[in-house]
């Protein structure tokens, strides 16, 4: 079935062209290149994967309730319009949250492929467009994960959210290279790889699970990418320079703070717009989310070398500032390790599945003799 005719809501025009500025930058010296980068980019030919055959597509997902979300997570629970909702109300709700969720999953990473093919294109080192090059392609996969996921499973998908939009649009039409390193490694990716992960370790449904932590396996080789590029690179800026980018990040900040409300979902059971900000923003379960959504980007920010004192003020802001001297290493480690572990427990469950088998049919033919 077309995508078009599972949107919620209409997602208008179904191609959005952003026009594109700068310049393709090509390096003809092929030998010189920064051995963690290239370390990383090996990583990143080693690592490849098949969404097809690594995720069991064959495990059922309920679309009701795909990921197994408690009540209390949800904005309209306590409220006039949940007391009045029927159980199969709550249901539609849960699969209307989800879908939203996965939808902006699968809109970012089709923007983190496009960012990433952009950053082959414009950044001036050999070594930084190889490794670009393995994330289009783990970025790809990602969106076909995503887009079957909410095809063959849930059955319905959300437009891309107006200001995720913004922030990419944004990423995009800028002319300088490191840009999309800035927006969708530091931003986007952060936000996602936070956001995957409090999913990752809440759910209680297999596939989602399985879904996430072999796509956040893939995120921390991009998100150490951009600290990498970005960190040597901002060494050589001027405080002015510096300071545009940190601008940069302030405001995508507060965009993708208020991206989370998920308004759109509420809108349509019937709250007006309004009400449905208010709602959000009320949740005490959406607070904490929206916080620790921040626990990648500020860490992030802080290492390449963007911690002003008006950042640092809008971090403060947000009661997300002390999240800078969170751990960024042993996060990513911990996202690669999960994923490991995941294969393990499954083929070991396969592998004793197989063993019984064998048995029962050896059992059987002796009894039959």
């Amino acid at each position: 079935m077309p995508t078009h005719d599972l949107y919620a809501n209409d997602p208008g025009d179904s191609l959005w062209q952003v026009p594109a500025s700068g310049a393709a930058r090509f390096n003809w010296e092929y030998d010189d290149g920064r051995d963690r980068l290239l370390a990383l980019y090996q990583k990143g030919k080693d690592k490849q994967w098949d969404g097809q055959k690594r995720i069991d597509w064959d495990l059922e997902v309920d679309p009701y309730d795909p990921l197994g979300t408690p009540d209390e997570s949800m904005a309209l629970y306590g409220t006039p319009y949940w007391e009045k909702m029927t159980g199969r109300d709550r249901a539609e709700l849960r699969r209307h949250l989800a879908s939203w969720q996965f939808s902006q999953f699968l809109h970012g990473e089709q923007g983190a492929m496009v960012c990433a093919a952009r950053i082959v294109e414009s950044v001036p080192d050999l070594d930084a467009k190889f490794y670009s090059a393995t994330q289009t392609m783990d970025e790809a996969r990602h969106a076909e994960i995503y887009g079957r996921f909410l095809h063959e499973k849930m059955g319905l998908v959300y437009p891309i959210n107006d200001n995720l939009q913004s922030l990419l649009g944004d990423t995009l039409r800028d002319s300088r290279w490191d840009m999309p390193y800035l927006g969708m490694q530091v931003l986007i990716e952060g936000l996602a790889l936070a956001a995957f992960g409090m999913i990752r370790d809440t759910t209680t449904k297999p596939l989602p699970k399985q879904i996430l932590a072999y796509v956040m396996q893939d995120e921390a080789r991009h998100v150490a990418f951009g600290r990498m590029a970005l960190r040597d690179y901002y060494r050589q800026l001027t405080d002015a320079e510096l300071r545009e980018r940190e601008e940069f990040v302030i405001e995508g900040c507060y965009l993708m703070r208020d991206r989370l409300r998920g308004e759109e979902v509420l809108e349509n059971f019937g709250v007006p717009k309004a009400e449905a900000a208010e709602l959000s923003e009320r949740s005490e379960f959406l607070q904490l989310f929206r916080r620790l959504l921040f626990s990648r980007i500020v860490p992030c920010v802080k290492d390449i070398g963007l911690w002003g004192e008006r950042l640092q003020r809008a971090y403060v802001d947000m009661g997300v500032f002390e999240l800078g001297d969170a751990s960024l290493d042993l996060l990513m480690a911990q996202d690669e390790e999960l994923a490991e572990q995941l294969d393990e427990e499954r083929f070991a469950a396969e592998e004793r599945a197989r063993v019984a088998e064998v048995e029962e049919a050896v059992e059987a033919g002796a009894a039959e003799g």
